[in-house]
C-alpha cells in the first residue's frame, strides 16, 4: 500500500480491502512458500519438525501454543512471526486501538468516521509495532491484560460509568490487529486464564460489569514449559481447548546443529575472533557438555539444559584464552583443554540439580560433565584406551603410561605461556608420536591441543591420574595416585567454594 495516502477517501480509491491478522499471516506465508523463501531466519534445527508444524498452524489460522523446555527458541519463533505481516497497514489517526478505517471497533473510530466522513485522517502502522509480548507471572491481573474502569477519565470527560469511553484498555485490546504473545502461560493464575476464554472464542471482554462486544483482531501465541505445565502451574482445560494448535519444540538433535546455534548466538568481539584460534575439537566439546548434561543422573531432566549453556560456555572459553594471552603479553593464542576451567561458571548457573547432584555440588557436577565430554569424544579421534590395553597388538599409549609409571608427573596450568605449554607437552615421551599416528594432518597449534586432549582422555579412561589444581591440572601415575588416596590425600577434596580446586 502507498503510505502517502492520508484520508479515508484516498484509501477507498486505492482499492484497499481489510484483512484479519490471521488472513495476513496466511496469505503472506503462501507467497513465501511459493517463492521457496526460507522464513524464520536464525532458527536452526527445526527445519523438518517445528517449522512445518508452525506453517501448518498459520495456514489453518490457528492460535498457537509452543510447548518445550527452556532455551528452545520459543519466544524467538514468536517474534519472527511479525515478518509474515504486511509491512504497513492503515489506521484511523489518533485511534487508541489502531482501528481499521473500514471496520472501526472503538467509539473514537466510529465517531471519527461519522463526523469527518471521507476526510477522516489516515495514519500507517509498521509491522514492528504490531507485536506485543507479556511474561506471565502470578501477579498479573485482569486489568493488566483486559482493562479496567478509569475514574479519572470519567471525571475529566464528565462521563457516566456506563459509557464505554471510561474503560482503560489493557495489553490485549491494545494489541488489536497484531500478534499477542504470553510467555510461560501456566504461571498465570487460573482466574486470569479464565478471562481469556471469551477473547479467544466470542471476541468480547468483560470489565467490572461491562459486557462490551469488541471484535478484536489478534493472533495469539502462547509459550509454556512442560515442567510448569505439570508441576508449578497448569493451563486450565477450557483455555487449552481454545488454543487450536500445540507445537512441541526440542533441543538440537546432533552436535553439528547445536554448534551452528552456538556459533550464531555467541557474542565475540572482533579482536577475539582475530587473535584467538578455536579448533573444531573444542567447539564440539562445548556442545558435548550439553548433551552429557541432558543425560546426567545429577541434573533434572524436566527442567532441561538450555542452549544458553553452550553459548555462555563458548564465550567463557574464548575469554579464558584471551585472559591468558593478555597476561603473557602475546599477540595471539589458541584455545586449550585447560581453558575449560573457565567454562565452569557458565555451567553451574544453568543446570538444575536433583538431590544427588546437590550432594555432589554444582562445581563438581560441572567438572564431571566436562570429563564425560572428553571421554565421549576421545574415541572419535583415538583408539579406545581400554580396548588398546587388552589388545594383542602393541598398545599405542604404553610409552606414555609407562613414563608416568616411572614416577614422572606434569602440571598444565591455564596461564602458561605458549612456549612453556608446548615445552611441557613435548617432554612426555611418545605423546607426539601417537598424535602423528592417528591425526597426521594437523597444524602445530592443533597438534599440541590434541596432545593435551589425549592426556585428559587417558585420565578419563583411568590410564593416568588427573588432579585438580587452583589454576590447572597435574597428571601422574594412576597407581601412585590410588595408593596416596588410601591414606586420605586431603589435597584432592572437592571444595565447592572454589571453581577449580576439587
Amino acid at each position: 500500500m502507498n503510505q502517502d495516502i492520508k484520508t479515508l477517501k484516498e484509501l477507498k480509491a486505492s482499492g484497499y480491502k481489510p484483512r484479519t491478522v490471521k488472513e495476513e499471516l496466511r496469505e503472506n506465508l503462501i507467497k513465501q512458500l511459493k517463492n521457496k523463501d526460507a522464513g524464520f531466519e536464525g532458527i536452526i534445527g527445526y527445519e523438518d519438525t517445528v517449522i512445518p508444524d508452525l506453517q501448518t498452524a498459520i495456514l489453518s489460522q490457528h492460535n498457537i501454543l509452543l510447548l518445550g523446555l527452556r532455551g528452545q527458541a520459543k519466544t524467538r519463533i514468536a517474534r519472527l512471526m511479525i515478518n509474515l505481516l504486511d509491512e504497513f497497514v492503515p489506521y484511523i489517526e489518533g485511534a487508541e486501538l489502531f482501528d481499521d478505517p473500514l471496520s472501526p471497533i472503538t467509539w473514537f473510530g466510529r465517531n471519527e468516521i461519522e463526523t469527518k466522513g471521507d476526510e477522516t485522517p489516515i495514519a500507517w502502522l509498521h509491522r514492528s509495532e504490531r507485536y506485543t509480548e507479556k511474561l506471565a507471572t502470578p501477579d498479573v491481573t485482569v486489568a493488566d491484560l483486559i482493562g479496567d474502569v478509569d475514574p479519572i477519565k470519567a471525571a475529566t470527560l464528565k462521563l457516566t460509568y456506563s459509557d464505554e469511553r471510561v474503560i482503560h484498555f489493557g495489553l490485549i485490546p491494545r494489541a488489536h490487529r497484531g500478534i499477542f504473545v504470553i510467555n510461560e502461560l501456566p504461571d498465570l493464575q487460573a482466574r486470569i486464564q479464565v478471562a481469556l476464554f471469551n477473547i479467544l472464542q466470542e471476541k468480547d471482554i468483560q470489565i467490572r460489569g461491562f459486557k462490551l462486544r469488541l471484535p478484536l483482531d489478534l493472533q495469539f501465541v502462547f509459550t509454556a514449559n512442560p515442567e510448569d505445565y505439570t508441576n508449578r502451574g497448569a493451563i486450565v482445560t477450557p483455555l487449552k481447548d481454545r488454543i487450536e494448535s500445540q507445537i512441541l519444540t526440542h533441543y538440537p538433535r546432533n552436535i553439528e546443529t547445536s554448534r551452528l546455534i552456538t556459533e550464531q548466538e555467541a557474542s565475540l568481539t572482533s579482536s577475539q575472533k582475530k587473535s584467538i584460534e578455536a579448533d573444531s575439537l573444542v567447539k564440539d566439546m562445548i556442545e558435548q557438555i550439553a548433551f552429557e548434561a541432558r543425560n546426567s543422573e545429577y541434573i533434572d531432566k524436566k527442567s532441561g539444559v538450555s542452549a544458553r549453556l553452550t553459548i555462555s560456555a563458548y564465550e567463557n572459553l574464548i575469554s579464558n584464552a584471551e585472559r591468558r594471552m593478555l597476561i603473557n603479553d602475546e599477540k595471539s593464542t589458541f584455545v586449550r583443554i585447560s581453558d575449560f576451567l573457565g567454562v565452569i561458571p557458565a555451567i553451574t548457573g544453568k543446570i538444575e540439580l536433583v538431590y544427588e547432584g546437590e550432594l555432589e555440588g554444582p562445581a563438581k557436577v560441572a567438572n564431571t560433565l566436562i570429563g564425560k565430554a572428553v571421554k565421549t569424544m576421545m574415541v572419535k579421534y583415538f583408539p579406545d584406551p581400554e580396548k588398546a590395553k587388552k589388545s594383542k597388538t602393541a598398545n599405542p599409549y604404553s610409552e606414555i603410561v609407562n613414563w608416568f609409571g616411572s614416577g614422572n608427573n606434569i602440571s598444565i596450568l591455564d596461564d602458561l605461556s605458549e612456549q612453556k605449554y608446548k615445552a611441557a607437552l613435548s617432554s612426555i615421551p611418545g605423546l607426539n608420536a601417537v598424535i602423528k599416528q592417528f591425526n597426521n594432518k594437523l597444524t602445530e597449534n592443533q597438534r599440541f591441543l590434541y596432545m593435551e586432549f589425549l592426556l585428559h582422555g587417558l585420565a578419563e579412561y583411568s590410564q593416568v591420574s588427573k588432579s585438580f589444581l587452583d589454576n590447572g591440572f597435574t597428571f601422574a601415575d594412576m597407581f601412585n595416585s590410588l595408593f596416596s588416596a588410601e591414606f586420605g590425600d586431603e589435597d584432592d577434596d572437592y571444595d565447592d567454594n572454589s571453581r577449580r580446586r576439587y
